[in-house]
Order: structure tokens, then C-alpha cells, then sequence
């Protein structure tokens, strides 16, 4: 049977733009594209079937195209309903991809997809917020035994993943790709930090000067987030319950409140937690009319939604991607794609560059834990330094830029105890 065949998209004629589109981002991933010539010419996933779950847009598209360069047979599926592109979906099958994706499908069918995606037995596995591995270990344990390993892209997934590991449950190694320097410093602050305000600007068209934006959160999304609110003009607020990440908050700059102090002052709200219900009834008491509510955190849990339909006498959309929910007091709030990923649901993610280091480090980890599967064994481990400092080396390299190596006399002097 053909991709074609096999496939369950919406529409195969819309490909040709769903190539415009890979096409675009391919020019301007240089690090990845470093990395298909290597995997053309040494084929290190050769016989090896791959399952892909990602958010399902060009730069991603672009990734399953390189491990697929790679000699693999590559299945793909979306992780969230409302980032899958459907002309991407529709290209990539005329480039000989599986892809088992629509947009914004029926949660049951949605589901189905990601089983679909797990019953072509693959090898390995690249996945995003835990899902294909969650399936695997508990409804689909059958379909476990070809796995040998993949890796995982996102803090919330890296959670789950070590929850599994503690409990004894996890069958196979994943590589925490999320904690990667070339990951979390650049991916997550630089990357969630300009897409989400993409997402946020494009849909609302309204300004952010001199408004006051909460940021729920202060991981290193949500230092991205912070950072580019403030260069928009933004007085800045941040919310958190770790002490620490408080600390460094105050001290870049930014207020510092409780979430119920925060929720009476806040304009823009973006959710960066990885964690649940940290807008909730409590909050929406408090907040002004005209609140803007967004999340960047994988699942669309951390903005809670019934609680929010309760409050409410009516709901209708005003815009594409925004919901409009009256309260019983006529105070109005929005609610930006429905709770999910605003940089993706309601726009395109990351810029292409950002992306280009965080797909070589998936693309590389992937064959690291191919060849290395039987040694780590059933836990989470990190990305080996020396893959991260070879995906920074080809960035600069990329961009034109040398820098300085050690000589021998400044290593053994590092390494000594005696020369100092």
C-alpha cells in the first residue's frame, strides 16, 4: 500500500502549498540541513520505521524529511488538534511520508490518529508531550516490543517521562531533549518568547504598549515571554510558586505577585507552567473586563475552561481564535484558541532558525539512541553534552562566526590541581 493509500489527511490537493512552505523553512535551516547530508550519505536509521508526533507544521515537516533522508520509513501524526497544517500534512505524503493528521479533528478521532501512528510498529520514536509513549505503556502495551527508544521534546512530556522511570514503568530509554542547553536557552526563551507574542498579536491586532501583561510562569519560556512583553512596551508581572524563579524575576526587572494579586491587574495573561488550573474561577472573580487569556503550555489545562463556562452566561467567537465569555456581571474576558498552544494554535511557532538547532538535536539524539539503546537502558537521559556543543558549533559555523579553542597548556592547567 502507498503513503497515499495509507494516509489519512484532509485534502492531497492542497500539497503544492504545503511544499511552498517546507521549502521556505529548509532555506533557512542551515544546522539541519548540515545534518541530512550525513544521514544521506552514512543512512543510520536504514530498515528502521520512525513514529513522529509533533506539532505538524513546515519546520517539522522538515525534520521527518531528514530522518527520513536517513534511510527511515517515517509515520507522522500532529500533537495538539489545532497546530496540525493541513497542506503540510498533504505535502509530505507526496514525499513519500505517512501522515495520519488533520486539523483540529474530534478529540476521539485525534486520539485515533496517534494509535494509527503507533500500529505501523515503529522502531523509534520522536514524540511531544508524552503522548505515543503514554499510549504505548498503557492501552497499546503490544505494540512495544520493536521499540527500542526516541526523544522527547518538551518539559511536560520529560515530566511524564520520569514519572514513568520512577514508577518502574518505562520500557524503553528517551532522551530529555527539552533539557538541552541548545534546547531551553534558545527554543524555549528566544523561540516561545517571539512566537507567542506572534500568536497573540496576529490574532488580537491589538497593542501591547503600556499594558500590563502577567506571565504565569518563569521557566525559561516564560523568561522568553517576559522579555519580549517588555520590549513591546508591556509593565510586566510575573506569577510563580517557586521562590527561587520569584528571586530572579524581581531582579530582571519585573513585578512579582501572587496569582490573586496578579489576576486584578493583568491585561494579557500567558500561562507558562506545564502544570493545571493556574487561571481559575478564584482569578477570574478578580479580573478586569476585557482580560485577555492565553497559554503556552502544552495542554490546554492550565487556563481552566469549565470553570470558566460556569461563570459564564454566553459564549460566541469574535474573531478566529478568540472566544468571547460574558459573565453574569457583564464583565467580558477572551480566550485565545481555546486554551491551547497560542504560538502554534494561533500561529506558526517558532521562527525556522530557532527550530533548526532544536531539529538537529532530535535528529542527532535519535541516532544516538539508536545506536546506544541496549547500554542506557529503561530510563530518561539527558543529551550528551558533546551532541549539544557539536549543534552550537554548526549554528556559528552557520552563521559565519569562529571562536576560540583551548591550547594544550590552558587544558592541563584547567585539569590540574597543582599549577594553580
Amino acid at each position: 500500500m502507498s503513503t497515499k493509500e495509507r494516509s489519512i489527511i484532509k485534502d492531497l490537493s492542497l500539497a503544492p502549498e504545503g511544499h511552498l512552505k517546507i521549502d521556505w523553512v529548509n532555506a533557512h535551516m542551515p544546522v539541519l540541513n548540515r545534518i541530512r547530508e550525513q544521514f544521506e550519505k552514512e543512512q543510520p536509521f536504514k530498515g528502521l520505521k520512525v513514529a513522529i508526533s509533533l506539532h505538524l507544521e513546515a519546520k517539522t515537516a522538515y525534520l521527518a524529511k531528514v530522518v527520513q533522508a536517513g534511510g527511515a520509513e517515517v509515520t507522522i501524526c500532529g500533537s495538539n488538534p489545532l497546530s496540525t497544517q493541513d497542506d503540510v500534512c498533504a505535502a509530505l505524503v507526496e514525499d513519500g511520508i505517512t501522515v495520519f493528521a488533520k486539523y483540529n479533528p474530534e478529540p476521539e478521532e485525534y486520539k485515533e490518529l496517534l494509535i494509527k501512528t503507533l500500529e505501523t510498529e515503529p522502531d523509534l520514536i520522536i514524540d511531544d508531550g508524552g503522548d505515543l509513549v503514554s499510549i504505548l505503556h498503557s492501552e497499546r502495551k503490544d505494540l512495544l516490543k520493536n521499540v527500542r527508544g526516541g526523544a522527547e521534546e518538551t518539559t511536560t512530556g520529560i515530566l511524564r517521562l520520569k514519572a514513568m522511570e520512577k514508577e518502574g514503568q518505562l520500557q524503553f530509554p528517551m532522551v530529555a531533549v527539552n533539557d538541552a542547553f541548545c534546547k531551553y536557552l534558545f527554543d524555549n526563551r528566544y523561540g516561545t518568547g517571539q512566537s507567542v507574542w506572534d500568536g497573540i498579536n496576529r490574532t488580537t491586532n491589538l497593542v501591547v504598549a503600556g499594558k500590563t501583561v502577567v506571565v504565569v510562569g518563569y521557566g525559561w519560556c516564560g523568561k522568553g515571554v517576559a522579555m519580549r512583553a517588555k520590549g513591546l512596551g508591556a509593565n510586566v508581572v510575573v506569577a510563580e510558586v517557586d521562590a527561587i524563579k520569584g528571586v530572579e524575576a524581581y531582579m530582571d526587572g519585573f513585578a512579582v505577585m501572587s496569582m490573586t494579586e496578579a489576576a486584578k491587574v493583568g491585561d494579557f495573561f500567558v500561562t507558562v507552567t506545564g502544570n493545571r488550573d493556574v487561571i481559575r474561577g478564584e482569578h477570574y472573580k478578580v479580573m478586569k473586563d476585557g482580560a485577555i487569556l492565553s497559554n503556552a503550555g502544552h495542554f490546554d489545562v492550565e487556563v481552566n475552561k469549565p470553570e470558566l463556562d460556569a461563570l459564564s452566561v454566553s459564549k460566541r467567537t469574535v474573531r478566529r481564535n478568540i472566544e468571547e465569555y460574558t459573565l453574569h456581571d457583564g464583565r467580558k474576558f477572551y480566550l485565545i484558541a481555546e486554551g491551547r498552544l497560542v504560538n502554534l494554535a494561533a500561529g506558526d511557532g517558532h521562527p525556522a532558525e530557532i527550530m533548526d538547532m532544536t531539529f538537529a538535536l532530535q535528529a542527532m539524539s535519535l541516532k544516538y539512541v539508536n545506536d546506544n539503546y541496549e547500554q542506557i537502558g529503561k530510563k530518561v537521559v539527558n543529551v550528551p553534552y558533546e551532541l549539544d556543543e557539536q549543534v552550537a558549533r554548526f549554528k556559528l559555523e552557520s552563521l559565519g562566526i569562529a571562536i576560540d579553542t583551548l591550547s594544550e597548556e590552558q587544558k592541563s592547567y584547567l585539569d590540574s590541581w597543582t599549577e594553580h
